[in-house]
């Protein structure tokens, strides 16, 4: 009977989908729920999650002789989330499972998602694509890397409104290289992508060459750079307020005057914060999606 290990930590609301990050690069089947729900006031039969309270983030690694180095990776990168201002996250626990069906059984529960035009289907799995549409092959197992989080919906939404869709384009916070490989598909000859963690760069890295565009995307471990190489007409920047707000001179830096940026991983308490920042580096808003308690933004350069 095989045996896992399931990993949970608590998170405040804005660090969940850092944190479903790292846990599905690490581990399989990462599920994120509510610890607390509340009656909706107009219909006494509905809940919905309190934003207010800690989630439970959840994820399995198979328990040999490569989970000790699974549990120390993880250990590290949540310490790194302290860095970027986020909410509280809390400890990482840990707790042995069995059961023989238990893989099986997680893959049964995913199916392609459709955001738009953008197809994202897993590996194990064949999907019709319609005249129009592009597919991603990308596993589940983060709510960021495979576009279930709301953000990750908010950036491909607004990613399909850039018409034409400009060349280099750049993805500051990669995380799986959902964006990048979507900009890629949807015209973009080539994709630059950064993120600190050496292991987002190299599951982008990976998820390109499992969709045949690694010729065409480059990923760079590290921060944007204060003095860019090129300006391009298209920025995206999954990150979160702090991040956004830290980073929004050099994000105008990089992006060409009359081009785009496309700015997400906002709670909405926060998104006042954010435009602010961003209005004082040189950017307009002119568009806006909300998705719960998450907003996304489309801003050109000015």
């Amino acid at each position: 009977m095989a045996r896992w290990l399931e990993l949970t930590v608590e998170a405040n609301v804005e660090a969940v989908e850092a944190v479903s990050e790292i846990f599905g690069r690490l581990g399989r089947g990462a599920a994120v729920r509510p610890t607390r729900l509340i009656r909706d006031p107009r219909d006494e039969l509905a809940v919905r999650e309190d934003p207010s309270a800690p989630y439970l983030v959840t994820a399995h690694v198979p328990d040999d002789g490569d989970s000790a180095a699974a549990l120390e990776a993880t250990e590290r990168a949540l310490w790194h989330l302290q860095a970027f201002g986020l909410g509280p996250v809390g400890a990482l626990h840990v707790s042995s499972v069995e059961d023989s069906g238990w893989e099986a059984a997680w893959k049964a529960g995913y199916t392609p998602q459709r955001i738009g035009r953008v197809v994202i289907v897993p590996s194990w799995l064949d999907e019709p694509i319609a005249d129009g549409e592009v597919e991603l092959r990308l596993d589940p197992g983060m709510a960021f890397g495979t576009g279930l989080h709301p953000t990750t919906r908010g950036c491909l939404a607004l990613l399909q409104r850039v018409d034409p869709m400009p060349s280099p384009i750049l993805d500051v916070g990669c995380g799986s290289g959902i964006l990048a490989l979507a900009a890629l598909r949807l015209g973009a000859r080539r994709a630059i992508c950064y993120d600190t963690d050496p292991l987002a760069v190299a599951t982008t890295g990976a998820n390109a060459a499992a969709n045949a565009l690694a010729d065409r995307l480059e990923a760079r471990r590290g921060t944007l750079p204060a003095v860019p190489a090129e300006r391009v007409r298209l920025v995206m920047a999954n990150l979160v307020a702090a991040v956004l707000v830290e980073l929004a001179e050099r994000l105008a830096v990089h992006c060409r005057r009359g081009g785009t940026l496309i700015a997400s991983g906002i709670i909405a308490e926060r998104g006042e914060e954010v435009g602010s920042a961003l209005r004082a580096a040189g950017f307009v808003e002119r568009d806006r999606l909300e998705d719960g308690d998450w907003l996304t933004l489309g801003l050109e350069r000015t």
